[in-house]
């Protein structure tokens, strides 16, 4: 039987992974350094283009793919990996027929990020006033994905029980896998040596972009009503022009855009505001408020999965007066400042620990490895989704590719 020592991994990326940008990069880039932590030979594919701002990845091989092309077919036969892991469902639905065609042996991991059928959901609810529906097109084909996949990583504890209840899923398919945190080794400064609120957030993701505008039409006056001397500091990688347009200094809204070392701005805050009314998984920006001393107010979407029954280090209010309220009287309260800080370290502690994640990992790769067929046989829906697939896929693929082949 293989060990993780002689694992060869491959890994198709939606995007090329920014760790400085989104919650999303930095959890790709904790699942590249677990294997190579474990001497796996570790390839990175990717049909993006990298960016100025994306991470190195020092010690793997990259490769460029593209997109309804048999060059693929011919990469992936000739290097044969063990492990395919699939950054998030619509690279699966992409490649999957490919590497099950190619490499039939090899184990099929879909990283979800989040259920994105689930924050779709919420999104329409929300800026449209739709019903509440796990029923779409989007479900349907995030589900199959992860019904043809060996195993999925499911980011939230909130999300493994809506997979197992409501979808059905065979907990053997799911691993719930957070993004792993600790505490922050630096100096971390004192109430009295913290001030101003601040948010952070990649703005291509649709939930940070509605939360600014919100935050600033409805929330953002209330508490300047309160703290006339108070700012707020928005951040974030790609902002639009939209929430460009938000900075409004004699209102002490500023918004920055990205910043390199989020230590920074989070060493000098003394709460982080995330007003986040639609979304789905756990949020980066909440982490990573805890492992900074800063407690935080945010919603029940928000802090979703995060906490279990801990107590939350801050607030969780969902209306915008309840908001505003709940920030001022948190920002002038140092008794419970310093209670909500001992939260976030405590919530970190017990739930989000690197090394248990790490274990639990290895344990489930381990169960795979020269099992997967008989894991497979125990998912006939996952066999039947495959054969539909790479058929109805397939041929679909290779119509669009010969198509292009004449234009």
């Amino acid at each position: 039987m293989k060990t993780f020592e002689d694992l060869s991994v491959m890994i198709i990326g939606f995007v090329w992974p920014e760790s400085h940008s989104s919650a999303a990069g930095h959890r790709m880039m904790q699942l590249i350094s677990f294997f190579k932590e474990r001497k796996c030979s570790v390839i990175f594919a990717s049909t993006a283009m990298e960016s100025p701002f994306s991470d190195p990845l020092d010690g793997i091989t990259k490769l460029s793919i593209q997109l309804n092309s048999s060059s693929f077919d011919s990469i992936i036969s000739d290097l044969q990996p063990d492990l395919v892991l699939f950054d998030r469902f619509m690279t699966e639905e992409q490649f999957g027929w490919r590497v099950a065609q190619a490499c039939p042996k090899a184990i099929r991991i879909l990283d979800s990020e989040d259920l994105h059928c689930l924050r779709e959901a919420r999104k329409q609810t929300v800026l449209k006033n739709k019903a509440f529906d796990l029923t779409s097109d989007l479900a349907k084909r995030e589900i199959a994905s992860i019904y043809r996949c060996d195993l999925t990583f499911v980011i939230s504890e909130y999300e493994v029980n809506l997979l197992e209840t409501y979808f059905k899923v065979p907990s053997f398919l799911l691993l719930y896998l957070p993004i792993w945190a600790e505490i922050s080794t630096l100096k971390l400064p004192s109430f009295e040596d913290r001030k101003d609120f601040i948010f952070i957030g990649n703005f291509l993701h649709a939930p940070n972009h509605d939360a600014v505008l919100y935050l600033k039409e409805h929330i953002w006056p209330l508490i300047l009503e309160q703290l006339p001397e108070v700012s707020m500091h928005v951040y974030g990688a790609y902002p639009t022009n939209i929430i460009k347009a938000c900075h409004h200094s004699k209102s002490n809204f500023f918004v920055h855009g990205r910043i390199e070392r989020i230590e920074d701005v989070f060493l000098k805050a003394r709460l982080l505001l995330a007003p986040l009314r639609f979304g789905a998984g756990i949020k980066g920006k909440l982490l990573e408020s805890m492992q900074f001393g800063i407690p935080n107010v945010t919603t029940s979407v928000g802090a979703e999965g995060m906490f279990g029954t801990l107590p939350w280090n801050g607030e969780i209010v969902d209306s915008p007066e309840g908001f505003a309220m709940r920030a001022v009287k948190l920002y002038h309260d140092k008794v419970e400042w310093q209670e909500a800080q001992q939260n976030g370290f405590s919530i970190l502690k017990s739930r989000f620990t690197k090394e248990n994640f790490e274990l639990r990992l290895k344990i489930a790769l381990d169960n795979k490895i020269g099992n997967v067929e008989e894991y497979r046989a125990e998912n006939f829906t996952g066999l039947l989704l495959m054969h539909h697939s790479m058929q109805s896929t397939k041929y679909m693929s290779k119509w669009i590719e010969a198509k292009n082949q004449n234009l």
